[in-house]
């Protein structure tokens, strides 16, 4: 039996993925952990809570982490982190202490209790920003160039995983991957937000022109890509995750709006965010080359799915809907 530590298992991405370690894994003790903060839910565990062993805390306290490693797990899958944009711009303190320090916390109990493979998932984000109208695309040759401090966290936190192999011979694997959206993803990101907005008919609010680009990724085509990472990456070794589907504010408003029946009048321009970039696109040629990877859906057929599930799970989304985040560079847009 495999046994397996899953951080940030409550959130979006983590939550989808222990739901795909039990589907596809059932043998597997998956232990999770997660401080449940505006990110992560427990309800998003509430069909297999009884087949999982959850703690609920920050990773920063070690005294609580440290015990868990007794039991000797054999993967670290390590998708804690502080992720929004516009938080970070607001409170830069909160992302260093989630996305460093306790990053490096981990690996250092990972390497004392000798665990046989270390998964750190991060970002493109890290690479900083491309120019609009070229074919660039990021790979794992690709500078880091971090203009955020949400980006220059887990930057630094890439950085500390990759001294771990190469100073003390942890095994660890690296995944930086594009924007994801589906099913559990709270209403601080644009798929879920236009969504949300456009159900209830609010304003679809689109920051500045809305011709900043991102590549878009359906997170189980996510778990998919990092199951294969775990099990059969290359010790040491980085793999950027994309679903190769470009992208922008418009083009994401338009597809959502269609797929509703809800009217263009819906739209709304407001002011754009600091320091936002201007274009992201992941080249994931070499992870489906050496480890067999493509994308299943395209962008439509995954949103699709995800405005379903968020037709079907009304009572999951009610709450965020009574205290909706708005940025602070956006109020004065939206009062």
């Amino acid at each position: 039996m495999k046994k397996i530590l899953v951080t940030g298992g409550a959130g979006f991405i983590g939550s989808n993925f222990v739901h795909y370690l039990r589907e596809h894994y059932p043998d597997y003790q998956i232990t999770v952990v997660d401080k449940l903060n505006q990110q992560g839910n427990i309800e998003n565990l509430a069909s297999v809570r009884n087949d999982i062993e959850f703690h609920e805390f920050d990773l920063i306290e070690e005294s609580k982490l440290a015990p868990l490693f007794e039991k000797g797990f054999d993967y670290v899958a390590h998708f804690a982190a502080e992720t929004n944009v516009d938080r970070s711009i607001e409170n830069p303190d909160t992302f260093v202490n989630s996305n460093v320090l306790a990053t490096n916390i981990l690996l250092r109990l990972s390497r004392d209790h000798g665990v046989k493979r270390f998964h750190h998932v991060s970002t493109d984000e890290v690479f900083g920003s491309l120019e609009l109208e070229s074919n660039d695309k990021f790979s794992e040759q690709t500078p880091y160039d971090p203009r955020s401090p949400y980006s220059a966290t887990k930057a630094g936190s890439d950085h500390l995983v990759r001294s771990y192999f190469h100073t003390y011979g942890l095994d660890v694997t690296i995944s930086n991957c594009s924007n994801n959206y589906g099913p559990y993803q709270v209403p601080e990101n644009i798929v879920p937000v236009f969504t949300l907005m456009a159900m209830n008919d609010k304003p679809v609010t689109i920051y500045g022109d809305g011709k900043s680009v991102r590549d878009y990724l359906y997170v189980l085509d996510h778990c998919r890509a990092i199951d294969l990472i775990l099990h059969k990456g290359k010790a040491g070794e980085t793999y950027c995750v994309g679903g190769g589907q470009e992208q922008n504010g418009i083009q994401i408003a338009d597809t959502v709006l269609s797929i509703l029946g809800k009217p263009e009048s819906l739209k709304k321009f407001v002011t754009d965010r600091p320091g936002h970039d201007r274009r992201y696109a992941i080249d994931h040629s070499k992870l489906s080359r050496e480890l067999g990877y493509e994308p299943s859906v395209t962008f439509e057929e995954g949103v699709r799915q995800t405005i379903e599930w968020y037709k079907n799970n009304e009572a999951w989304w009610q709450p965020y809907m009574k205290d909706f985040y708005v940025p602070e560079f956006m109020k004065k847009d939206v009062e």
